[in-house]
């Protein structure tokens, strides 16, 4: 009503169009406009709308907080100069031009609040066919932001029916470019990678991004293990895994992964996650017979390590081991029955006579698969 009253147009921009036409309820609805900054401004403070400063105001964008939600409306803008990673950017009130800077045809459309669809790329036609496009020419669109090639993945993993249904100049334009990557901060390729990693065809993406050499310029391992990454991705479908865990079987090593922090900043969580997959994937795996769950039991009793039970659910969905996640989830880790004290009731008064039959005490209760009480336990310290 307030962008009526003066006359600017205002529609809903992107992603939220995109998920609108797909059925699903966008996540945050970013709003277009032929007002400027200034405009805008004005307009909201005369109404008593409450403005956040998020820094956003020399792209273009203000954020306005109404009934505890905040909403991004940006001023149509052309970019004026890029370098690959920001744009220097001026006002227009032309859509089509500022839809022509969009990445992808299908995060290109408006949507007008009388429900018009403003589609000049065809959008709509790609989201409907699961076509992942660049608006007008590949090159221009990467070279404007190189991080855009990873957008490309994401959105094919969100987006598209099938693997290998990608236009050969778009490979090309990728390929051509991935270099470019290089220069895109550890911290936005990250953001993007993790998407990917948890979308469809993962397995397919990241082969591809191998074939176009672009897995160097990302941190990932230049002989990266891919029929791991093939056999690890099919374990995991319907697991939820993190995006580590699916990263890791990439990795043949522990440095793989030291490598990829230096080039990502991952979180000191997902480093550890990572280390202790290579390290445990393939010693640390199930029993045979009747008490399968055995050995990531022991490990988890034997671990001095907080969420050591968090990474061992991680290290299940690796194996696949869909049924032993479901039982080591429900499993609670028993405590230990006896204590100190209990064995200066008996008579054993060194501190260090006491951390030894403890320490043989927990051996036993170990072996008896954690189900001897007090009592036993007591009256098996008497023997030893």
């Amino acid at each position: 009503e307030l962008f009526e009253k003066k006359n600017y147009e205002l529609r809903i921009a992107g992603g939220a169009v995109r998920d609108l036409l797909s059925g699903v309820t966008p996540q945050d609805i970013d709003f277009a406009t032929t007002a400027t900054p200034a405009e805008m401004k004005e307009m909201f403070t005369a109404a008593g709308v409450r403005l956040i400063n998020n820094k956003g105001e020399k792209h273009g964008t203000i954020t306005a907080r109404l009934h505890e939600q905040n909403f991004e409306i940006t001023t149509l803008r052309i970019d004026v100069v890029t370098d690959g990673r920001h744009a220097e950017v001026e006002f227009t009130t032309d859509w089509h031009k500022d839809a022509e800077r969009r990445d992808l045809t299908v995060n290109s459309m408006f949507l007008g609040l009388d429900g018009t669809l403003y589609d000049f790329f065809n959008g709509y036609e790609d989201l409907k066919n699961k076509k992942i496009r660049f608006v007008g020419k590949a090159a221009e669109r990467i070279q404007e932001d190189y991080l855009r090639i990873l957008r490309y993945f994401r959105f094919y993993g969100r987006i598209a029916e099938k693997p290998g249904d990608h236009e050969p100049n778009t490979l090309q334009a990728i390929k051509e470019n991935a270099k470019g990557l290089a220069g895109i901060s550890g911290e936005r390729i990250w953001v993007e990678l993790k998407k990917i990693l948890l979308g469809n065809h993962v397995n397919h993406l990241v082969q591809v991004m191998y074939e176009l050499d672009i897995a160097q310029y990302i941190g990932l391992p230049l002989d990266g293990n891919l029929e791991e990454f093939a056999r690890v991705t099919k374990n995991i479908q319907n697991l939820s895994p993190k995006p580590m865990t699916v990263l890791t079987s990439l990795f043949k090593g522990k440095d793989d992964v030291t490598n990829l922090d230096l080039r990502l900043k991952i979180s000191k969580e997902e480093k550890n996650l990572g280390l202790f997959l290579v390290k445990h994937r393939q010693e640390l795996t199930k029993a045979p017979g009747a008490e399968p769950l055995r050995p990531y039991q022991d490990f988890l009793m034997d671990s001095r390590e907080a969420n050591t039970n968090a990474k061992i659910f991680e290290l299940l969905k690796y194996q696949g081991e869909e049924q032993l996640l479901k039982e080591m989830q429900e499993w609670t880790v028993p405590s230990f029955p006896v204590s100190g004290h209990d064995l200066r009731k008996m008579g054993v008064s060194s501190g260090k006579e006491i951390g030894t039959a403890l320490q043989q005490l927990r051996d036993e209760w170990k072996k008896s698969g954690y189900h001897m009480d007090k009592e036993e336990l007591l009256s098996c310290l008497k023997k030893l």
